[in-house]
């Protein structure tokens, strides 16, 4: 990759912060035309409180994953009636991301935050103490509407820390996402190995989470409406918003795949003892997290297409390998450069969309997340079906299939922003 730092971000230089639009003024908007832009002390403040956030929502996926089964054994649920709640959870997501651009451009992302924060929190708090499994639908529904929100009321505040900052942080902060999600499962594992109920251990999770979620909303940009209602609409996914919507989906089915069949492979396809295929999860988060917290000093060198396309190049030629050879070492070793190669997609990908022309930060993020969010759906459903037709090796081609459009169609989009 050739160094390129005029082209890595897209981002103002740190030399000409007059250039920058002020905070809550409309993309395009000319400078000045809304607050005076914030100083030194209160970005950084600011980058601080989102990378709270960020680790906030980490912890809720974590806890909220690793307590499936709990909410499974509470309600003597089913295959299908699990299955149920989950699809009621997702629908939340995806309504919550319908609504989220004209929420986050009327409150503004600190705001936004925290009405769905406590939302999300709540939701946590309930989920194992409903009477019946009729009444935890709509908690599921609450649940997902919360979490996705959120997700798009800190991704917006990232993507205008790095505006007016001129520096590059997404992917750090997707590396506290990344850090708090294995923080909140290794919590509940401790948690659950200590004796404590699981209704008890979620309660005093929610609880924890809520009050991380207000301390860190009181450090972000203060709160300020969008200047035209129209570009806080919900943008539906057209033109580069869907082909970048797309790339999200890719990555999102190869990187859920990864979450759900990594271990299952190691044990079934490779051989490895459970309690040894459950390094390849490790190595694979591990090394995505630990690559997105380098993330951004890449992307300050580099430019972004060029990191984009060398990252799912690695990740294509390390599964192919991996699958080629079904040898343990080769495998987890291999699992942990995919999880580097996959680890720019989602930080670079947002904050794209979020530059996209003629749209609110909010409704840009929207709009690819409505796709992406998919991938995690698809993805685990799609393997299983491939492994029963054929095998799981060949099934987990599809990551190999995913990383290779990845690095095909990064360059149409990052030459377009």
């Amino acid at each position: 990759m050739t160094p390129n730092p005029d082209r890595a971000t897209g981002l103002p230089s740190p030399r000409a912060p007059a250039a920058a639009a002020a905070p809550g003024a409309a993309p395009g908007a000319a400078p000045g035309a809304a607050a005076t832009a914030p100083d030194a002390a209160a970005l950084r403040r600011a980058r601080w409180a989102t990378r709270s956030q960020f680790a906030v929502l980490g912890v809720f996926a974590g806890a909220w994953g690793a307590h499936i089964p709990s909410v499974q054994a509470r309600y003597h649920l089913g295959a299908a009636s699990l299955a149920l709640v989950l699809l009621v959870a997702a629908t939340g997501a995806m309504g919550g991301l319908l609504i989220a651009g004209r929420a986050v451009g009327r409150l503004g992302p600190r705001n936004a935050a925290w009405a769905a924060g406590t939302a999300m929190c709540v939701a946590l708090a309930l989920v194992l103490r409903m009477p019946s499994f009729a009444t935890l639908l709509p908690v599921a529904l609450l649940l997902g509407t919360g979490s996705s929100l959120f997700d798009v009321a800190i991704n917006s505040e990232g993507s205008e820390l790095e505006q007016l900052g001129g520096r590059a942080i997404m992917s750090n902060l997707h590396a506290m996402f990344s850090t708090g999600g294995m923080l909140g499962a290794a919590l509940v594992s401790a948690l659950l190995g200590a004796g404590l109920g699981a209704p008890l251990q979620l309660g005093a999770i929610a609880l924890t989470l809520w009050l991380c979620t207000t301390a860190g909303t009181r450090g972000m940009l203060p709160a300020r409406a969008a200047a035209g209602d129209d570009e806080a609409h919900f943008a539906w996914p057209r033109g580069l918003l869907l082909v970048i919507g797309l790339l999200i989906l890719t990555g999102m089915i190869a990187e859920g795949v990864m979450y759900d069949w990594c271990v299952l492979y190691l044990k079934q396809e490779v051989g490895m003892a459970q309690s040894q295929a459950a390094l390849g999860y490790s190595a694979f988060a591990g090394a995505m997290a630990l690559s997105r917290f380098g993330g951004d000093a890449m992307r300050e060198r580099y430019s972004e297409s060029a990191l984009l396309v060398a990252g799912a190049s690695l990740a294509a030629l390390s599964m192919a390998v991996v699958l080629l050879t079904g040898t343990p070492g080769v495998a987890v070793v291999g699992f942990a450069l995919v999880g580097a190669g996959l680890a720019p997609v989602a930080p670079i990908l947002y904050n794209a969309a979020a530059r996209v022309p003629g749209i609110s930060r909010a409704a840009g993020i929207a709009s690819v997340s409505s796709i992406g969010y998919g991938g995690f759906m698809i993805g685990p459903p799609l393997i299983g079906a491939l492994a029963h037709a054929t095998s799981l090796t060949v099934a987990l081609g599809v990551v190999v299939a995913g990383a290779v459009l990845l690095a095909a169609g990064s360059r149409f989009v990052m030459a377009r922003i």
